[in-house]
């Protein structure tokens, strides 16, 4: 092995001069840091993990040992925080690595090292021993640690276990806009999550060629949503607003219509905007009140300000928290009403319209979702029904709105004259395209 090892780790932990307390700690991270850079380029998986593990956990898992690795003698005196953003930037470098290089397989033999039972706390153990495993079981215990494991998890598997795995995409989302994760772990996570949308995309393009074709069942493609079935009549209802009254259309005659308006004129606007053709319209009339006012009392200091970039995007920012959840942690007011009275598919059209017309507020919302799924994911699956049929159409509609593939409705069968007049959506297929961008 020609890697130079690190001197930290050589330190002998029963001999630590004060000099070697006092070891400036940005320096000696930054040194760590840049071995597991080098190493992970030019080391196998397993000896990284061999590197990681000697410079860690060495030493803490042996039973009956009193020795601990010698980075810890620079986090002892009270700096336990600094050993987990130590011990977190160091994992997103290997981890970004391994992504990148589709090493995937060993990322889950990292993630198990801080679960080694030797790691537990033993009476016999020395003080300074039980203070270094203390860490590590915090760590183990941590929203950090619960972040790192969702790199872990195969796709394939998402549908397995508890029911907030199948959303991972948004809890990845959350990581990567984060400013205190280190930026490598923003970058894994966005790499991933769009991986996995775009999978779900392809899959829900391959599901709807095959489903309505006349091939064998045991050859069609899998549906990524839930919903079974009911998602194709979902899909074929949403494509089918199109034309002069389609979302795409009513967003840009919106942004044309508001140009220059101060901000109380577009509150307003934006109000009947995102209400417009809302279907069942008296159920709701409740909840449009109470949304109007929470808007309208909303930075009233600026009504008469003329609506800047930056306050249009804050504007549908806000908008979006009215509609999910407001602090980051529990969900909205207008989200439970909504989701309790079954209108899942009335918000989320409001969510995409807003979205519609400012496309810049996308990570925003999807950051939202992943707090209502953070807030939810401690109850049972029977009992977000509710909520998980939220996410499924907006998974569902935001994949035929918002992303880089057209879908059509196509009429393959003439309707008998009836006087029923409801539209029969059997007589249709849907088709998907590639989308071309026409903006320069």
């Amino acid at each position: 092995m020609t890697t130079n090892r690190l001197s930290i780790s050589q330190e002998n932990p029963h001999c630590v001069t004060s000099n070697s307390k006092q070891l400036d700690v940005q320096t000696a991270q930054e040194e760590v840091y840049s071995f597991f850079v080098e190493i992970v380029n030019k080391l196998t998986p397993e000896d990284v993990l061999r590197e990681f593990k000697s410079l860690f956990i060495d030493g803490l898992d042996s039973e009956y040992s009193d020795y601990i690795p010698g980075i810890y003698n620079i986090f002892l005196d009270d700096n336990e925080q600094e050993l987990y953003n130590t011990l977190k930037r160091c994992c997103y470098i290997i981890v970004n690595n391994w992504k990148t290089k589709r090493k995937d397989k060993y990322i889950q033999d990292l993630v198990n090292l801080f679960v080694d039972e030797n790691l537990k706390i033993k009476d016999n153990n020395p003080s300074v021993v039980k203070t270094c495993k203390i860490w590590l079981e915090n760590f183990a215990n941590s929203k950090d640690y619960k972040d790192l494991k969702l790199f872990a998890t195969k796709y394939e598997d998402s549908s397995k276990g508890h029911w907030a795995n199948r959303y991972t995409s948004y809890l990845l989302i959350d990581q990567s806009v984060n400013n205190k994760n280190p930026k490598e772990q923003q970058e894994a996570a966005r790499r991933l999550s769009k991986q996995i949308k775009d999978k779900f995309k392809f899959e829900l393009a391959m599901y709807i060629a095959r489903s309505q074709s006349g091939v064998s069942s045991t050859t069609r493609y899998k549906n990524p949503s839930i919903l079974g079935d009911q998602a194709l009549r979902l899909i074929k209802t949403i494509v089918l607003k199109r034309g002069v009254f389609s979302h795409d259309n009513i967003a840009h005659i919106f942004l044309k219509q508001t140009e220059n308006q101060t901000l109380k004129e577009f509150k307003i606007n934006l109000e009947k905007y995102l209400f417009f053709s809302v279907e069942n319209q008296e159920s709701v009339e409740n909840w449009r009140q109470h949304f109007a006012h929470s808007l309208s009392l909303w930075k009233i200091d600026y009504n008469q300000e003329i609506i800047t970039k930056e306050f249009f995007l804050r504007t549908c920012n806000r908008v979006i928290d009215y509609f999910t959840t407001e602090n980051a942690k529990e969900p909205s007011r207008l989200f439970i009403l909504l989701i309790e009275r079954g209108h899942a598919l009335t918000l989320v059209i409001i969510l995409l319209k807003v979205i519609l017309i400012c496309r810049n507020s996308r990570r925003h919302l999807e950051t939202r979702i992943a707090h209502l799924i953070r807030f939810y994911e401690k109850y049972s699956e029977e009992e977000c029904k509710g909520v998980i049929n939220f996410i499924e159409i907006f998974n569902i509609t935001f994949a035929i709105y918002a992303e880089n593939v057209e879908y059509n409705l196509i009429k393959i069968k003439e309707e008998k004259q009836s006087s029923n007049q409801q539209l029969n959506l059997d007589s249709y297929r849907v088709f998907s395209q590639m989308k071309v961008d026409r903006q320069k």
